[in-house]
């Protein structure tokens, strides 16, 4: 497996992330998924354009954001700067080589550490967990969501640069291997599955149309609903929790 040379400004992860923020309704149904495993001081890698952070600062949470790209860091910066609960913004890689040094401030620090949708684009994935288990104070919980089996690799993970997608094994796996107890673990987003493949697989569409999330968002009390119905034993994405 080649590793995916550092771009400064990503152009499809940017259309990708705007596109996702029209989806408030599927954001939120995100966010109320990990929400019951966060407490105390939080860490957000990857935060991206916020889509996810401003839930956390809107319910008053104490939050450092973080994302690899400064610029992305930079528009975190310019749009939440009037949060009270906002612990700052840091530039952070969470493989860097010289990770220890870096970051060595944060460590022990955090009650919770969470990274949705980021794993997959790191080439160490185990790296990132054992560097993630080095922030969270004892006790503290490591929360990760990441695309689901590898039988639905497609267009959008290789424009969007994904090395690869997990099972609930092969996730949990990762965790016990940085010394982490497994709190949780479910699929996430049943529904998701068949648009993945028709957009992805059979009209090869390298970006998520706008018009399949607007779509997708207006349906999220259904596909709800059919996770209830199925008890999360299938989806999208796979959510795993791990106490230090």
């Amino acid at each position: 497996m080649k590793e995916y040379a550092f771009k400064p400004v990503d152009p499809e992860g940017e259309d990708t992330l705007n596109t996702i923020a029209l989806a408030n309704h599927f954001n939120k149904w995100m966010y109320h998924s990990i929400k019951p495993y966060c407490k105390g001081n939080i860490l957000e890698i990857g935060s991206g354009l916020g889509n996810i952070s401003e839930f956390f600062l809107k319910d008053n949470a104490n939050i450092l954001l973080s994302d690899i790209r400064a610029v992305y860091c930079d528009w975190l910066q310019s749009k939440f700067i009037n949060f009270n609960t906002l612990l700052g913004i840091e530039t952070m890689d969470l493989v860097d080589e010289d990770f220890d040094n870096k970051f060595s401030k944060y460590f022990n620090s955090f009650d919770t550490v969470f990274a949705l949708n980021v794993v997959e684009h790191i080439f160490n994935d185990q790296a990132a967990i054992a560097n993630s288990y080095k922030l969270l104070k004892p006790g503290g919980h490591l929360i990760i969501l990441v695309p689901a089996y590898q039988w639905l690799f497609n267009n959008f993970d290789q424009e969007l640069e994904h090395y690869r997608r997990y099972t609930r094994k092969r996730l949990k796996s990762l965790f016990i291997s940085s010394d982490f107890s497994i709190l949780h673990s479910q699929y996430f987003n049943a529904a998701g599955i068949a648009g993945w493949l028709v957009s992805g697989k059979m009209q090869h569409h390298k970006i998520i149309p706008t018009g399949q999330i607007r779509l997708f968002n207006r349906l999220v009390a259904i596909f709800k609903l059919i996770d209830k119905l199925v008890l999360n034993s299938f989806g999208l994405s796979v959510i795993t929790v791990g106490k230090k």
